[in-house]
C-alpha cells in the first residue's frame, strides 16, 4: 500500500499533475508597509480537495478572497484554466433575505438569472413593442444555449439533497433557520456545477450533527463529481476528513510552508478517530516546530 502521508516543505510550493486548475504567480500583498503574503506561488490540480489551516491571523480566508477576485493583490497574478468555473460559497446568511429559496439557488449563475429577470420584465410590459419582441428572442436563445429550462429543476434537486424539502424552496430565504440558510448558499455554490469551488469555514455555524453531515455529504459529492475544492478550516478534524492535500499558512508575512498529502480515499469516522500521528503532526507544524 501508498503511504497515507507524505510531506512537502517550502516556501514556493509548486504542487503539480496533468490539469492545473488555478495557480497563485507570485501574490504579494501590503497594508500600508505591512507584508500580508509575500510571492506566494501555488497550483491546484483538478479533483483535489485543499483544506487551508494554520494559527488564527495566517492570511486564510483573505488568500481565498484572492484567489476568487474578490480582494486584488498588491502584486502577482491568480489564473484559471480557460473554459473552468469558479463559485464562492457567500458568508452573508442575511445577503438574501428578501429573495425566494430557489431564486437564490438559481443566482449562483449569475447570466442565468439576470437573463431570467430580464425575459419577465419583457414579457410582463402591457405595451409590447417590436423591439421587445427582438430582445426576449435574443434572451430565449441565450437562455436555451444555457439549460435554463432545467434551471429550476436542477436547483430544486440540489436542495432536496442537502435537505432542503420541496415545501420551502417557494419560501423567503428570511423565514429559513441558520443551518437551512447554510445549506441553500452551498446549493448557490454547487449550482451550474462549477469546476472550482472555494469554502471559507462553510459549516462553522453549524450544531455539531448538522456539521458532521454536512461534511458527509460534501466527502461523497467530491468522490462522486470530481471537483476541485479549496476549504478554509479552523478544525483540524475537518481537514483531515475532507482533503486531499493540507496546506499549513505561517502568520503575515504569510505563506504555504508544509504541504501534507492524505492519500486514504476511503473515510469513513472511524479512520478519523484513528489519526491521531496526523494531528499532532499538523499541530507541530502550525506551531513551527
Amino acid at each position: 500500500m501508498p503511504p497515507l502521508l507524505a510531506e512537502t516543505k517550502t516556501t514556493d510550493l509548486f504542487i503539480r499533475k496533468v490539469n492545473d486548475m488555478i495557480s497563485a504567480n507570485n501574490i504579494s500583498l501590503r497594508v500600508g508597509k505591512k507584508a500580508l503574503f509575500e510571492d506566494v506561488n501555488i497550483k491546484f490540480t483538478e479533483g483535489n480537495c485543499y483544506g487551508l489551516i494554520g494559527a488564527n491571523g495566517a492570511g486564510k480566508s483573505t488568500f481565498l478572497k484572492i484567489l476568487s477576485g474578490q480582494l486584488e493583490p498588491t502584486s502577482g497574478e491568480v489564473a484559471i484554466t480557460p473554459g473552468q468555473r469558479l463559485s464562492f460559497l457567500q458568508q452573508d446568511h442575511f445577503k438574501y433575505d428578501e429573495y425566494t429559496v430557489l431564486d437564490t439557488v438559481i443566482m449562483g449563475n449569475k447570466r442565468l438569472y439576470e437573463i431570467m429577470k430580464e425575459k419577465d420584465a419583457i414579457y410582463a410590459k402591457a405595451d409590447f413593442t417590436d423591439e421587445d419582441g427582438i430582445r426576449a428572442s435574443e434572451l430565449e436563445g441565450e437562455f436555451a444555449e444555457m439549460n435554463g429550462w432545467e434551471a429550476e429543476s436542477d436547483a430544486a434537486t440540489l436542495l432536496n439533497g442537502l435537505g432542503i424539502e420541496t415545501d420551502l424552496h417557494y419560501s423567503q430565504m428570511a423565514d429559513l433557520t441558520g443551518s437551512q440558510k447554510v445549506k441553500v448558499l452551498l446549493a448557490q455554490a454547487l449550482f451550474g456545477n462549477p469546476d472550482i469551488l472555494l469554502l471559507d469555514e462553510p459549516f462553522g455555524a453549524l450544531d455539531v450533527i448538522t456539521r458532521s453531515e454536512m461534511q458527509d455529504w460534501l466527502l461523497a459529492m467530491r468522490a462522486r463529481l470530481n471537483r476541485t475544492v479549496l476549504l478554509v478550516t479552523h478544525d483540524m478534524d475537518e481537514a483531515i476528513y475532507l482533503s486531499d492535500r493540507i496546506l499549513i499558512l505561517n502568520p503575515a508575512p504569510a505563506g504555504i510552508v508544509s504541504e501534507i498529502r492524505i492519500d486514504e480515499k476511503k473515510r469513513d469516522r472511524n479512520w478519523l478517530y484513528e489519526q491521531g500521528a496526523l494531528r499532532k503532526t499538523i499541530s507541530q507544524k502550525i506551531k513551527g516546530f
